[in-house]
């Protein structure tokens, strides 16, 4: 079984294409397996919050970090459950 690690993923996305276009640059940590399941948590995220297309979301940068750099706050959090117990 693979451990999840934490990714920062660093890029820029084309946000409000149909009325005022603008690319903005984000910074977003993520819990994953591996870099491919980041990638497609991002491409997910951006397309179900901001309804932006994959095509519009240039990913720079993805690196794996120690737990202890990670600035949020709900990232270390969830990192440090032992289980999610579900009622």
């Amino acid at each position: 079984m693979e451990e999840i690690k934490v990714y920062m993923v660093k890029g820029t996305a084309l946000f409000n294409e149909s009325r005022f276009p603008t690319r903005q640059k984000f910074i977003k940590f993520v819990r994953a397996l591996n870099e491919k399941q980041a990638t497609e948590y991002i491409y997910a995220y951006f397309g179900s919050k901001n309804k932006i297309k994959r095509h519009n979301i240039k990913i720079e940068e993805i690196k794996e970090i120690p737990l202890n750099e990670v600035p949020d706050r709900r990232i270390k959090d969830i990192a440090k459950l032992d289980k999610i117990i579900l009622m």
